[in-house]
C-alpha cells in the first residue's frame, strides 16, 4: 500500500522543483526528504527521480504517481467538508492570504466578526501578493486567498481552484490637496500630470503595468521617482504633496482622504475575488469565512 505521506512529498517535488523547497514548505530537513522518496520507489518499484545538474526531474512514472496524488488529496479534502458539515460548530484552523489592501480595509472587519459567530475558528492570515497566493493555495500552503486583478491584466488559473466575486472598487487618479503648488493644483484630468512627479509599484505588478499603459494612453510617459510596494506610503506621498497615484478606492477605506480623487475615462475599476480549493469550498469552515468576507466587502464598498 502506498503511503500517502511519500506520495505528497513527490507531488510537493514536481510543484517546487528541488529537495531543499519541498524540505522549507514542509519542514522536513533535504536529507529526510530523500530518503522518504527512495523509500517511495521502494514501493512503488521504479525510477522516480533522475539527477539533470544540481536538480533532479520526474520520470514518467512519477508524473503518474503526481496526478493520483492530486486526485487522492482532493478526496481527501471532501471527505474532510463532508465530515465537518455534519458537525453542530464551525470549528477548526484555515489559512488565509491576504494583499495588503484588503488586509488592511477588509480583514480588521471581518476577523472580528468571524470571532463573534465561529469563537471556535482559528484564522491565520499572511500577506502576500495575489499571483505568489494563488500558486500556494494551489500548493495547499494556503486554504482562501484574497486576490485582486487590474483592468485586462486577468490573474492566473490554477487548476482545482475556484473564484468568486468579492467586491470591485474604482481607480482614480489621486492628486495633492489644494496648495501643494500650482502644478499640483492645476490637475483636472489624467492628462494635466503629465509632468509631475509619480509614485508606482515595482516593475512586474500588474498595478505598475496598468498605470503606465493608463498613462501612454493618455498621451505621456509618467515620471515615476518614487517606487514602493506599499500602497500606503503612496497615499502618504500624495497628501504631503510630493507626488500623484493612481490608487483604487479600497485604500481610502475607514479614513477621509485628504487627497483629491479624480475619475478617469471610462471609469476602471479593480476587481477583487475569493478563491480556493473546489474540493475543500463546501468546508463549514471556508463557507463561514467567505460569507463573512462578502458581507464585509458589501458594507465597506456598497
Amino acid at each position: 500500500m502506498l503511503e500517502i505521506r511519500r506520495l505528497r512529498l513527490l507531488r510537493e517535488l514536481s510543484i517546487r522543483g528541488t529537495l531543499a523547497e519541498v524540505a522549507d514548505a514542509l519542514a522536513y530537513s533535504p536529507s529526510s526528504v530523500s530518503q522518504q522518496l527512495a523509500l517511495l520507489e521502494k514501493e512503488v518499484g521504479a525510477e522516480l527521480l533522475r539527477k539533470s545538474g544540481r536538480r533532479v526531474v520526474l520520470t514518467p512514472q512519477a508524473l503518474v504517481l503526481v496526478e493520483h496524488t492530486s486526485e487522492l488529496l482532493d478526496a481527501l479534502e471532501r471527505t474532510e467538508a463532508a465530515l465537518a458539515a455534519s458537525q453542530s460548530e464551525v470549528r477548526g484552523t484555515v489559512r488565509l492570504a491576504v494583499f495588503q489592501t484588503a488586509a488592511l480595509a477588509l480583514m480588521p472587519v471581518a476577523l472580528r466578526t468571524l470571532r463573534g459567530q465561529h469563537p471556535e475558528l482559528r484564522v491565520e492570515m499572511v500577506q502576500h501578493e495575489p499571483e505568489t497566493a494563488l500558486h500556494e493555495t494551489w500548493a495547499r500552503d494556503f486554504d482562501v486567498v484574497v486576490a485582486e486583478q487590474y483592468p485586462q491584466h486577468a490573474a492566473p488559473h490554477y487548476p482545482g481552484l475556484d473564484r468568486e466575486h468579492l467586491t470591485r472598487d474604482a481607480i482614480r487618479l489621486a492628486v495633492p490637496p489644494r496648495g501643494a503648488g500650482e502644478a499640483f493644483d492645476g490637475v483636472a484630468r489624467l492628462a494635466d500630470a503629465a509632468h509631475l512627479p509619480w509614485v508606482m509599484e515595482p516593475h512586474g505588478a500588474a498595478s505598475r503595468h496598468w498605470a503606465e499603459q493608463a498613462c501612454r494612453s493618455a498621451g505621456f510617459e509618467p515620471d515615476v521617482r518614487y517606487e514602493t510596494a506599499d500602497l500606503q506610503a503612496h497615499v502618504r506621498l500624495v497628501e504631503s504633496g510630493n507626488a500623484v497615484a493612481l490608487l483604487p478606492d479600497l485604500v481610502w477605506v475607514g479614513r477621509a482622504p485628504s487627497a483629491r480623487l479624480l475619475d478617469l475615462d471610462g471609469a476602471p475599476h479593480r476587481t477583487v475575488f475569493t478563491s480556493m480549493r473546489a474540493s475543500s469550498a463546501g468546508h463549514p469552515v471556508m463557507q463561514a469565512v467567505r460569507a463573512v468576507l462578502e458581507e464585509t466587502a458589501r458594507a465597506l464598498l456598497p
